[in-house]
């Protein structure tokens, strides 16, 4: 059964998408970044992909190196983080954050925004992805 973590702050997605990777709950996620030094409040969270990449990392997680665009949903590694709505303010772009997971061959879209009727999507047409990052290992680092 898929579980989602919801963000509790507007901008906390890249926060929430770490937190969906890790299964850990969005409090202990926004300990862990608060702790070194990333906070939601900080527009760089979610128009850099540096600060989401030090919270995988910082668990243990290994994760591509490059940003991959987006051809399609039947390319996707088993497990990515996506940007979606993508839009650029003053010439900087910026992004939601969501998490791609294929479970037995089934691909679901763990979107953590509060708004949202159902966060396990397949509404798949409606996303948009502009890229990918994929997640190589999401092993939690031991205590």
């Amino acid at each position: 059964m898929l579980k989602v973590v919801i963000q509790e702050e507007t901008t906390g997605c890249g926060i929430a998408a770490a937190a969906n990777i890790l299964g850990t709950s969005y409090v202990e996620m926004k300990a862990t970044a608060n702790a070194m030094g990333i906070h939601a409040s900080d527009e760089s969270l979610w128009s850099d992909t540096h600060y989401v990449r030090r919270l995988l990392y910082g668990a243990g997680v290994e994760v591509s190196k490059n940003e991959v665009p987006f051809e399609c949903w039947d390319a996707l590694p088993d497990l990515a983080l996506l940007s979606i709505k993508h839009h650029q303010e003053n010439g900087r772009n910026f992004w939601h954050w969501v998490v791609f997971k294929r479970v037995k061959g089934q691909p679901f879209v763990l979107d953590s925004a509060s708004y949202l009727p159902n966060n396990i999507r397949q509404d798949f047409e409606a996303m948009q992805p502009k890229w990918f990052i994929e997640i190589k290992t999401a092993n939690k680092k031991a205590p």
